[in-house]
């Protein structure tokens, strides 16, 4: 039998494109959205008459970035706590402005107009773009991008107030575009099966010094026998979420995020974290790298780095004096080799493919 839900009443404060839709209106605006709207329209009109429907749940697509993606249903109720949880740790109230530059397809696109939706936001819409802002001279409070879209708006981003930025890592180089800005800049963690982020982190501000993450109210986290990070958050999941991420816990509601850990390498039994190298090079390396291990007869896996550049004997030279030197590297940390590759391997949604890039290597 079809559990039943009732949505909430749209909050009067909420708007998409200036106009206000209470939840009468809220089936016709999705209608005129899939028949006579943008692509990027439609599939917003496709969630709002999800929506509106009785269901308890929605059904939704994992983005599919540690395999292949997959349709999941969650609570509409989790999805509303969450957008509670969001507008109190980011102190974003009823009439805050919102820029939604996300597919409508995946959970953060969703969560966008959820958030409106409850919280009172007026929200417009823009194509999903590889540079959002381009055509915009409007400031907005708060807009939520992947790091590929943060990466291609660093010169508009006055645009915006507040920032949170998820759908993968964000890479060191990134991270220090973002230094000396005045828009606050928010890397989340989450995942589909959490309703969207159950953390963030500030990328910029007064303090240089790597922080922590920091946990959505009603969030409970532990480790498991692999240092990997378990969820707890009866608010938005009903299960307990067991992860693949690797951390190191702060406190009840700070961690360090220190790799998936599906890339640590054991070499010679030291286990070590990919991306928490990558970090201590990006001092030295401007550009796209990655460490990932390789097969070795003697230590089990070796460190190698991979980089993405055109191959050519100065440059590697010039590579292997910049790591060596490197004071802030452990001996353990330094590659045994360093690959120069043209192009990097690329998953459907741009991130790198360590896995694929090596293999093509090793052919």
């Amino acid at each position: 039998m079809l559990e039943k839900f009732s949505i909430p009443d749209t909050h009067k404060d909420f708007k998409i494109n200036k106009l206000h839709f209470s939840n009468e209106d809220l089936a016709k605006v999705a209608y005129n959205f899939i028949k006579e709207g943008e692509p990027h329209e439609g599939e917003v009109g496709e969630f709002l008459l999800d929506w509106v429907k009785s269901s308890k749940f929605i059904e939704v697509k994992t983005s599919g970035s540690t395999g292949g993606s997959k349709k999941i249903k969650v609570r509409k109720e989790h999805m509303i706590n969450s957008a509670l949880a969001t507008g109190k740790f980011f102190e974003l109230p009823a009439g805050s402005t919102a820029l939604m530059c996300l597919p409508a397809k995946y959970i953060a696109g969703k969560m966008m107009l959820v958030r409106a939706m409850v919280l009172g936001w007026e929200l417009d819409l823009v194509p999903p773009s590889s540079n959002p802002l381009d055509n915009l001279y409007k400031t907005y409070d708060f807009c939520a991008m992947t790091p590929f879209q943060l990466d291609n708006s660093i010169s508009r981003l006055h645009l915006i107030k507040k920032l949170i930025v998820g759908g993968g890592a964000v890479s060191p180089n990134l991270q220090k575009m973002v230094q000396g800005l005045n828009t606050k800049v928010y890397e989340t963690f989450g995942m589909t099966e959490t309703v969207s982020h159950i953390a963030a982190k500030r990328l910029n501000g007064k303090k240089k010094k790597t922080s922590p993450f920091k946990l959505m109210p009603n969030v409970h986290i532990s480790v498991d026998a692999r240092e990997c990070l378990v969820i707890k958050a009866p608010l938005i999941s009903d299960d307990v979420l067991i992860t693949n991420d690797v951390v190191e816990i702060k406190t009840y509601k700070q961690f360090y995020w220190k790799g998936r850990y599906d890339n640590v390498v054991n070499s010679g039994g030291i286990k070590l974290f990919p991306e928490e190298i990558e970090n201590k090079l990006s001092e030295v390396i401007n550009g796209r790298f990655f460490f990932i291990g390789m097969p070795d007869d003697a230590l089990g896996e070796k460190l190698v780095l991979f980089v993405e550049a055109y191959f050519s004997e100065e440059l590697l030279s010039e590579l292997q004096v910049k790591v060596q030197s490197l004071k802030e590297l452990h001996k353990y940390e330094v590659p045994k080799k360093i690959y120069l590759i043209q192009k990097f391997e690329e998953t459907p949604n741009g991130k790198i493919h360590r896995k694929n890039t090596l293999r093509s290597k090793m052919k």
